[in-house]
């Protein structure tokens, strides 16, 4: 499901430089030059061993919804030059108006694990459309992927335990709450406390009550007692308002009266406090009394590194209520994702492949037209090798993969090696060909995935690296390419 936040165009959620790029084309009778463009990241966050991908399904209905409206051009028209004159000519603007997407667009489906330098989304077509694309599908794809993978995070340290998302009261506005909701229930949480996402995206909603509820009574008892009388089939009970402890007590109290009228007491939270001690503790008092089903929910500023602590000093929460740290991708405040011009097609017809170099080497863009080749066996995945679609295509022989930063680390994979090819067609030619997955199955998609990497791959703490590297073609044409743009810089 897309994001149905705005009825308005989005057509100029974009930076500047993309649209004076684009009148540059325009201008100068290129903007229909063939090009391509790789969407991209250079480095897994939190110090991690992985990525997922996610964010597709809203990249779909942007593309499918674009379009300048007149009040789009209305505000164009308003932007001046140094010299004060409209910086755009109204041709130009007339042009924008009627300007229809024809790109074709392969992406790797969401919920896939992915790793850094991997095409994410590749777009070949007119440069003015691509270019026009850059900043949006950035925008859509750095931040789901980034909470997405902060979830996958969550998920596997609380491995079997419930996982809930509370952070939209925390989240970066409204589009950063609601995006963020999506994207965590696809990482790997069970449900959210967020009702608008629960109402767009499908996700299970849950929720309990704060400490103003407590705080409104005269007593402690009375509000837990009240709250039951009023919602006896959900009622998860926080205690830590005044004395934690003294707290469970009064919810078992209201738990037994539960029990005679049908019901049960769900669970208790705890919200503060040294939360191993107190589940320990709490836990102790709840199976005393009979209430071994109870579950005991936790939150207070969790993070996949809190939550291991937890486990690791005996806790006893089977339920984690994850915020802030979560909605705002605590400590990563962005992915890193880029977009790069990889191959323009020339006046012959001819690719004429495009880098960029820098002087680290993280920074050198790979050319060419990729595709990303997933080799796996009986136990998972193998290795990624990027691979040139103009220059290999299914081979009848081995396959030679080259470390892109140390040349010397090779490996070699047969032709029936078990492999699948990660970017599929998304748009052609500007008609959209692919139907997105529903919420749920891309949410399973990442378990299954994160179940074919090895598991060092996935540690918190100096995670193995995952191989990636480029098919040997590739590989021998990007250094060829390189030694000709430095040996062309340095004759200048």
């Amino acid at each position: 499901m897309t994001n149905k936040l705005y009825d308005t165009s989005l057509s100029l959620l974009t930076d500047l430089y993309q649209v004076t790029m684009a009148y540059g084309y325009w201008k100068s009778k290129t903007a229909e030059k063939e090009a391509v463009f790789n969407l991209y990241f250079r480095k897994n966050p939190f110090n991690g061993g992985f990525t997922i991908a996610c964010g597709l399904a809203n990249v779909i209905g942007y593309i499918q919804n674009f379009g300048f409206s007149k009040k789009d051009l209305r505000y164009l028209r308003t932007l001046r030059g140094n010299d004060g004159e409209p910086m755009f000519e109204e041709a130009f603007l007339e042009y924008l108006a009627n300007l229809k997407l024809t790109c074709s667009v392969s992406a790797i489906p969401e919920g896939t694990v992915v790793f850094p330098n991997e095409p994410m989304i590749r777009v070949q077509g007119p440069i003015l459309q691509c270019q026009l694309l850059e900043t949006p599908l950035l925008n859509l794809i750095n931040f789901e992927s980034l909470i997405a993978t902060k979830a996958a995070r969550l998920r596997l340290v609380v491995d079997t335990d419930k996982l809930l998302e509370f952070g939209l009261r925390r989240a970066q506005g409204i589009d950063g709450g609601m995006t963020a909701s999506r994207a965590a229930y696809i990482g790997g949480c069970d449900a959210t406390s967020n009702v608008l996402a629960g109402k767009l995206y499908d996700i299970p909603v849950r929720g309990t009550h704060a400490h103003s509820w407590v705080m409104s009574f005269d007593d402690e008892q009375h509000a837990f007692d009240t709250y039951a009388q009023v919602l006896p089939n959900n009622v998860t009970l926080l205690v830590d308002t005044y004395d934690t402890l003294q707290g469970v007590r009064h919810a078992i109290a209201t738990g037994k009266k539960l029990r005679e009228q049908g019901h049960r007491l769900a669970g208790i939270r705890l919200d503060s406090g040294d939360l191993a001690y107190l589940s320990i503790e709490a836990r102790k008092l709840l199976d005393a009394a009979g209430f071994e089903d109870t579950d005991i929910v936790a939150s207070n500023d969790l993070d996949e590194t809190i939550i291991n602590s937890l486990k690791q000093q005996g806790a006893k929460i089977n339920i984690w209520g994850v915020g802030t740290k979560l909605v705002t991708a605590f400590d990563q405040p962005a992915l890193g994702g880029v977009y790069k011009l990889a191959a323009l097609r020339n006046d012959t017809g001819e690719w004429s492949y495009k880098m960029k170099l820098s002087e680290q080497a993280i920074k050198i863009s790979t050319p060419g037209i990729q595709q990303v080749r997933r080799f796996r066996d009986e136990r998972g995945f193998l290795a990624d090798m990027i691979y040139d679609t103009e220059v290999m295509h299914e081979s009848t022989g081995t396959a030679t993969m080259i470390d892109p930063l140390d040349f010397t680390k090779r490996r070699r994979f047969n032709a029936d090696q078990p492999h699948e090819d990660l970017l599929v067609t998304v748009f052609q030619d500007g008609q959209c060909v692919y139907t997105s997955p529903g919420i749920h199955d891309v949410r399973a998609r990442v378990q299954e995935q994160l179940a074919g990497l090895h598991p060092g791959v996935k540690r918190f703490v100096n995670p193995h690296i995952y191989p990636v590297g480029l098919e040997k073609r590739l590989h021998d044409h990007k250094t060829e390419l390189i030694l000709k743009l430095r040996e062309g810089q340095t004759k200048k």
